[in-house]
C-alpha cells in the first residue's frame, strides 16, 4: 500500500500534463496514481466508486452524501479536475441533485453530463441554474422530456436494452471530450463495466458500516470465481479512505457482443 500525500507542486504538474504544456513527471504516489488520467490524449475512461466497508454506497432510503470520508472526496475531486466530462445517471441527479463540481481542488470543472433516457429530469435542478460548468443530456429519441435551460440535449436512437454506452462516449468525443469520468450510480457504473469502456476503476472505501442498502458495483453474477474480474490493482492510503486503483482491460467494440446500456431508473 501506497501513502499518498499531494504536494503543490505534483498538482501543478499534473495539471499541466492535463493541458499538455509540460510532461515534467514526479516520483511520488500521487503523480503515479493521476497521471495516466491527466496524460490521457485518446479516449480514457474512469469509474469511481465510493463505498462503504460492506461494499455500500447509500442508506436503504438514499442517503449517499457521507458515504466518502474527506480525503476520499477531495480525491474525487481531483479525478473531476483532469477529466473533460463527468457521467451521472438521471437516478443520482433526482436522489442527490449533484454539482459535480471541483470546489475542493484547483482545476478545471468538467463538463457535466446526464443519461437521461426518458426525459425525466425537467430543468429545475441545481446542474441547470447554477451557473456553472456546461451540461450535455442524453436521451432516447423516443423521449418527450421537457425544454431544459442551457444544456445541449443529444438523442440516440435506443437499442434492444436502450442507449449504447460506445454512441454515448462518441458522442463526447465530437465534443473533443476524450477523459471521462464515470460517477454514478453504482448501475451506470456497472453497464460502462460490462461494455468493456472502463480503462481504470477506482473504488474508494471508507471504514463505515451502513448494514444494508445499494451495493458500489452490480455485475451480472457468475457461477464460478474463474469468471470474475481480476484487475491489476494499486492500493494507496488516501488518508480517511482506502483506495484500489483497478485497471480493466478495454475489450474492443466487436468483443462487446452488442451489449447497450440504458441507466434511467438504474443510478
Amino acid at each position: 500500500m501506497r501513502s499518498m500525500q499531494i504536494s503543490e507542486t505534483t498538482w501543478q504538474r499534473l495539471l499541466a500534463l492535463r493541458a499538455g504544456t509540460s510532461d515534467v513527471a514526479c516520483t511520488d504516489a500521487g503523480y503515479a496514481l493521476y497521471a495516466p488520467i491527466a496524460g490521457a490524449r485518446r479516449r480514457f475512461v474512469l469509474a469511481q466508486v465510493g463505498q462503504s466497508l460492506d461494499g455500500r454506497v447509500a442508506t436503504p432510503n438514499g442517503d449517499a452524501r457521507d458515504v466518502s470520508g474527506p480525503d476520499g472526496l477531495v480525491h474525487l475531486h481531483r479525478c473531476r479536475a483532469l477529466v473533460d466530462a463527468v457521467i451521472v445517471g438521471v437516478g443520482t441527479v433526482k436522489a442527490d441533485d449533484p454539482k459535480l463540481s471541483v470546489r475542493m481542488v484547483k482545476g478545471p470543472a468538467p463538463v457535466r453530463v446526464v443519461v437521461d433516457c426518458h426525459g425525466e429530469l425537467d430543468g429545475r435542478e441545481s446542474l441547470f441554474r447554477d451557473g456553472g460548468a456546461p451540461v450535455v443530456v442524453f436521451r432516447s429519441t423516443m423521449a418527450r422530456g421537457r425544454l431544459l435551460p442551457g444544456a445541449d440535449v443529444v438523442a440516440l436512437a435506443p437499442k434492444a436494452n436502450g442507449l449504447d454506452p460506445d454512441e454515448i462516449l462518441g458522442a463526447l468525443a465530437q465534443r473533443n471530450l476524450l477523459r471521462v469520468l464515470v460517477e454514478g450510480g453504482a448501475r451506470t457504473i456497472a453497464r460502462f463495466i460490462e461494455v468493456g469502456l472502463v480503462d481504470r476503476l477506482h473504488v474508494a472505501i471508507s471504514p463505515i458500516i451502513i448494514g444494508s442498502g445499494p451495493s458500489g458495483i452490480v455485475l451480472p453474477p457468475v457461477e464460478r470465481l474463474a469468471g470474475a474480474h481480476r484487475p491489476v490493482t494499486d492500493v494507496y492510503n488516501l488518508g480517511s479512505d482506502i483506495l484500489f486503483d483497478c485497471r480493466l482491460e478495454c475489450a474492443s467494440g466487436s468483443d462487446r457482443q452488442g451489449k447497450d446500456v440504458c441507466v434511467a431508473h438504474q443510478a
